[in-house]
């Protein structure tokens, strides 16, 4: 930037046929002052900059490229704590390694893991997304194949060695979710082979996972069974939750 903006202040100067010492009594700073700007050697501040960019007719536009995020932290979404939280249970009374929030990025990229669930009897590594909704499923898939690139790594730094790896998208058990799911069967059906019985089995060990699999929870149920089938794997009775409000407005009522 002190680059670009040296060389436009002294070629506008030059065309505009304005001496250094001008220029600096135009803008109240000394002719030496100027003389660093133009060589890239001083540190002017928004202000000076403001002024020289006046004097010299430039029209200056300071543009930020933030960072790209394609996930945030999520402390206070009340319901997906509580499933994010209840699958961390679930995985950790069987034994497994939780890592919950585990950041992948590559500097300019951001994300969070919601959980990395790891045995070390069996490197397997489980890439694990909690979702309330799904509102946007080509995005989720693009969540997850960010993931799936970088959670080998994460779980290197973390101390694991995974030799295995699968994700699961591990939804809320609600009307609303399934029936998201159902509008995008074809894609669910071809994306994630795995479904409920068969994750159930990994968390056993009694079965190695999938690619990708999907399953729904009701965070305030004790079965044994856990993980809950959709209607896309035969489900015939309604899910606990007609959807996100409905879960939170029960959740409430049971905490208090």
């Amino acid at each position: 930037m002190l680059m670009s903006f040296a060389r436009v202040c002294r070629d506008t100067r030059h065309r505009l046929d304005i001496t250094q010492q001008q220029l600096g009594d135009a803008v109240g700073l000394s002719r030496g002052y100027i003389a660093r700007i133009e060589c890239s050697t001083a540190n002017p501040t928004l202000e000076q900059v403001e002024r020289i960019g006046q004097v010299l007719g430039l029209r200056l536009s300071l543009l930020a490229d933030v960072p790209i995020f394609l996930t945030d932290r999520r402390y206070h979404d009340l319901v997906h704590a509580h499933c994010s939280s209840y699958v961390d249970r679930r995985l950790s009374s069987a034994a497994w390694l939780i890592a919950r929030e585990v950041e992948v990025s590559d500097g300019r990229v951001h994300a969070w893991i919601d959980l990395l669930a790891f045995d070390p009897a069996t490197g397997t590594l489980l890439i694990i997304e909690v979702k309330t909704r799904l509102d946007d499923f080509g995005a989720l898939e693009r969540q997850l194949g960010w993931y799936e690139h970088r959670a080998v790594q994460a779980a290197s730094d973390l101390g694991w060695t995974a030799r295995t790896v699968g994700t699961w998208l591990v939804t809320l058990a609600s009307d609303e979710v399934d029936q998201a799911l159902r509008a995008r069967r074809a894609v669910v059906d071809r994306d994630f082979p795995g479904r409920a019985d068969q994750m159930l089995a990994v968390a056993r060990r009694t079965a190695a996972p999938l690619a990708r699999s999907v399953a729904m929870v009701d965070p305030r149920s004790r079965r044994t069974d856990w993980l809950l089938r959709t209607r896309l794997d035969g489900r015939r009775t309604a899910a606990p939750f007609e959807g996100y409000a409905h879960a939170a407005a029960q959740i409430q009522v049971a905490r208090s």
